[in-house]
This record gives C-alpha cells, structure tokens and sequence, in this order.
C-alpha cells in the first residue's frame, strides 16, 4: 500500500435493521444496533474505501479493531460512518472510524487492516 493513501476519507450511510439489533445479534436482549453489527459497518466501511487501490487478485482483512460503543440506537437509525485512513506501513493500513446518528456520536475506533492475495491467503488456510 501506499503511503499517499494517509488522510483520505469516505462516508458511508446505512440505517439499522432489525438483524442488526443485539438481541438477534445475540450480544444482548434488548432491540437496539448491536455493537457486533457496529463493528461490521466500520469493518466493511474500511475494507470498502481501499478497493479502488487494490488490484484485482487482492484483498484486504482485518487484524485488529478497538472499538468504544457510546450510544444506543433504535431499529431505523440512520447511521452515518466517516472512515479516515491515518497509517500505512507496508502491507498494513490503520483507520480512524466514526459513526453518527444525527450529530451524535454513536461509536469510535481505530481498525487496522493487511493487504494479502486472495488466492494465496485461501491457498494456505485450506492446506493448514
């Protein structure tokens, strides 16, 4: 990856499902966007503004994610994550994520991801 890649930043707009809620999610009992469907958004947020980047034969995946859940929200929320890269080092890319309900913070981490080949990454799984 490239270091040019530093600063730059994407948004991404979903709203909350009920598959999303961490009761269905089974991280809690009540109806409200659980933080494993959060962490989703901000996973497929970042993986997401690095495909124009990457050539087709790769991919990237997740290796670390720390995450702070400060605000529940109700099925329906309009969830707005600003995605900001701020670190490449080699094969490893480093963000700084938010997500918005409204002008409220709802959640906020810093994710880290590394580029592999596709074939090669399934290659060694299936032979492991």
């Amino acid at each position: 990856m490239t270091e040019k890649l530093i600063g730059l930043e994407k948004e991404f707009i979903r709203s909350v499902e009920e598959k999303d809620t961490a009761e269905v999610l089974g991280s809690g009992d009540l109806p409200v966007y659980g933080t494993p469907g959060l962490i989703a958004f901000m996973e497929y947020g970042a993986k997401e503004s690095l495909i124009p980047y990457l050539a087709s034969e790769d991919t990237t995946v997740g290796i670390s994610m720390e995450m702070k859940h400060l605000k529940a929200s109700l099925v329906g929320a309009e969830i707005l994550l600003k995605v900001k890269i701020i670190e490449v080092s080699g094969k490893k890319v480093k963000f700084h994520l938010r997500a918005f309900e409204k002008e409220h913070l709802l959640g906020e981490a810093h994710h880290e991801r590394v580029l592999v080949n596709r074939q090669k990454f399934m290659d060694k799984l299936h032979n492991s």
